[in-house]
């Protein structure tokens, strides 16, 4: 685990520290960097995991998590977010179970091209993800008209709102404190509980 700032080692934490790197912890026992660069301010990580959980992990979540998971790496590359790139989108392989279309929605992404891989709602929600990371200033009704029109609930909606807008929190977070994944494990979890 590595970052431009300072960060503390479990050995090093206790009292709240150590209760929310506790609560912070991956089924595999582990802290990303993520979270543990909140280690000098233990309630920005509280906050932080439970923003994120309650987002990307709800149990209350219509769309399919591959496709959240998506939106979040759709999210990360338009941030030149590479750690979260790495995390989630790794995510969108392994649920996906598909490497030739997973590779082919990579490929999509990375130029900017959803319309290459996805239509209808997807690719809408997929536009609607980008505008709001690129050009949030120039949203307009008819932006979400649109995805109204091309069959997305409001709750679906509301769901990738919310995973854009975590995503560009969790983005300026790491690349502003020079995050990487070294040492993190990477990938989907939740299944080894």
């Amino acid at each position: 685990m590595s970052a431009w700032i300072r960060m503390i080692e479990d050995a090093e934490a206790d009292g709240r520290l150590k209760e929310l790197l506790d609560k912070a912890r991956t089924p595999h026992g582990t802290v990303d960097t993520v979270m543990r660069v909140h280690s000098l301010r233990p309630e920005t990580m509280n906050g932080h995991v439970t923003l994120y959980r309650s987002v990307l992990h709800s149990d209350d979540n219509t769309l399919p998590f591959w496709f959240l998971e998506v939106i979040a790496s759709y999210t990360s590359i338009l941030n030149d977010c590479t750690y979260s790139l790495t995390h989630h989108f790794m995510n969108v392989r392994n649920l996906l179970r598909d490497q030739p279309r997973s590779d082919r929605i990579f490929l999509a992404l990375k130029a900017h091209r959803p319309e290459d891989e996805f239509e209808g709602k997807e690719l809408a929600l997929l536009r609607y993800a980008g505008k709001l990371t690129i050009d949030v200033g120039k949203m307009v009704k008819s932006d979400f008209e649109a995805l109204k029109i091309g069959g997305a609930s409001d709750e679906e909606v509301l769901e990738v709102n919310q995973v854009c807008a975590y995503f560009n929190y969790s983005n300026r977070l790491l690349n502003g404190l020079g995050a990487t994944t070294e040492n993190d494990v990477i990938g989907y979890y939740k299944g080894d509980d």
